[in-house]
């Protein structure tokens, strides 16, 4: 593996982690807002951990999409998938040459 390759490999890791925290966090915190607002406008006192647990539920359910979709085909990565398709067409090329 190249050193360009490996760099890329990281910088990807690094923005997927990136996009999990934010996937969290920002549902709680705007839920949290929301029920603190609506605690002050009320006048109640629990609105606000309704809320966060409502953004916390949000968050999880955001988080499992996200996963879902980046290791719907696990063990194959893009470069895994462009180099099967250069073998299947040289294969495909070869096979044309024989007859």
């Amino acid at each position: 593996m190249k050193k360009d390759d490996y760099d890329r490999d990281v910088y990807r890791s690094l923005a997927m982690i990136t996009q999990f925290g934010i996937n969290m966090i920002v549902p709680i915190l705007l839920s949290s807002a929301i029920g603190l607002f609506l605690d002050k406008k009320l006048g109640t006192g629990y609105l606000v951990i309704l809320m966060f647990f409502v953004g916390a539920l949000a968050g999880f359910r955001n988080i499992y999409r996200l996963s879902k979709k980046i290791f719907s085909d696990p063990g194959k990565t893009r470069r895994e998938k462009e180099r099967q398709k250069r073998r299947d067409q040289n294969a495909g090329e070869e096979t044309d040459r024989m007859v």
